[in-house]
């Protein structure tokens, strides 16, 4: 018999081994472990029902303030131009709005409209009682100047969490902002209804735009994961992000992260949303993650898919943060 021979049989149900190579993984017999490395795959995150599982939640709590205090949440939605992308963007918030029984307020405003009569209708809504969520839809015109806009809306109806005072609290350790970020709050919120713990986990979050990337560090970090920051200048990325046990690629770049960045079993969440050419489409592409799926998905315990993952947790994020906001003035 070689000795390989005799090692493999030396393993036995009634004496379970840890594989040496990876500590995590629990062994009966050498096969399992040649099995599990080959052809194991991760769960996947279904972003699309967990969403669905979110709106129906926020429906039935509408119905409650309907039925208790005759009210109801509002959004105000405010698009400047006839940009095709961000009209598609808000007509799918305003859907959205109506599926569960939030008012939607819909401002459609001239491309030239001026900065000051921007923000004189950002003030309105702001003095509106009805309107619990003011979100405008970005980018705006190049004459107009955004984070000023922004910082106009009441933070008491920041639903997008951008507002530099709930930015900052979200910074602070032990200060708690009124609204978090829509797409960092669906990050997280994916990981903890898989299951999948972050407290004293390695967390790399690819990425440091104002929009995902910073933010969701910070969540992770209030989550008391210990968190670490690729970026553009990171240098030897796929060495750190190999040692996650959670990544939040956040990048903007296709599948630039590949199957063997990631540590086996690592959860990851793919934010990015990236558009390839694909001559079999009609569209002539497709839409495609900063992860490689197909490869990482073999080798990760938990990951989403793009599209259906974290796309539909951004849009139930901000009807929960309109829900919250209404929930909190109502029942004064």
């Amino acid at each position: 018999m070689s000795n390989r021979a005799a090692r493999v049989r030396s393993f036995s149900p009634q004496t379970p081994r840890y594989s040496t190579a990876h500590p995590w993984l629990l062994l009966t017999d050498l096969s399992s472990l040649l099995f599990l490395s080959s052809a194991s795959m991760a769960t996947i995150i279904d972003g699309k029902a967990i969403a669905q599982t979110i709106r129906n939640e926020i429906a039935s709590e509408v119905r409650s303030l309907s039925q208790n205090y005759n009210k109801v949440p509002g959004l105000a939605v405010v698009i400047v131009g006839t940009r095709k992308d961000s009209q598609s963007y808000v007509s799918m918030k305003r859907k959205a709005c109506a599926e569960v029984g939030i008012r939607s307020f819909d401002l459609d405003l001239p491309e030239d409209i001026s900065e000051a009569d921007l923000i004189e209708k950002v003030h309105q809504l702001n003095a509106d009682a009805d309107v619990h969520g003011i979100l405008v839809q970005l980018p705006l015109p190049k004459h107009i100047n955004e984070e000023k806009v922004l910082s106009e809306i009441s933070i008491e109806k920041d639903v997008d969490g951008f507002h530099p005072l709930n930015i900052g609290k979200l910074a602070m350790k032990g200060r708690e902002p009124l609204f978090l970020p829509c797409t960092p709050k669906g990050c997280l919120e994916l990981l903890s209804r898989s299951g999948v713990s972050i407290k004293g986990k390695k967390a790399v979050v690819v990425g440091r735009s104002n929009i995902v990337g910073l933010p969701v560090s910070l969540l992770l970090l209030k989550a008391d994961a210990t968190v670490t920051i690729v970026h553009s200048h990171t240098q030897h990325p796929e060495h750190i992000i190999r040692e996650a046990d959670i990544v939040i690629a956040a990048a903007g770049q296709a599948m630039m992260i590949k199957g063997d960045w990631i540590k086996p079993g690592a959860a990851v969440i793919d934010v990015g949303t990236n558009a390839v050419d694909d001559p079999s489409k009609k569209s002539g592409y497709r839409l495609v993650g900063d992860v490689d799926f197909q490869e990482a998905s073999k080798v990760a315990g938990w990951i989403t898919p793009v599209p259906g993952g974290v796309g539909p947790m951004t849009v139930a994020m901000l009807l929960k943060n309109t829900l919250d906001g209404a929930k909190c003035k109502i029942a004064q």
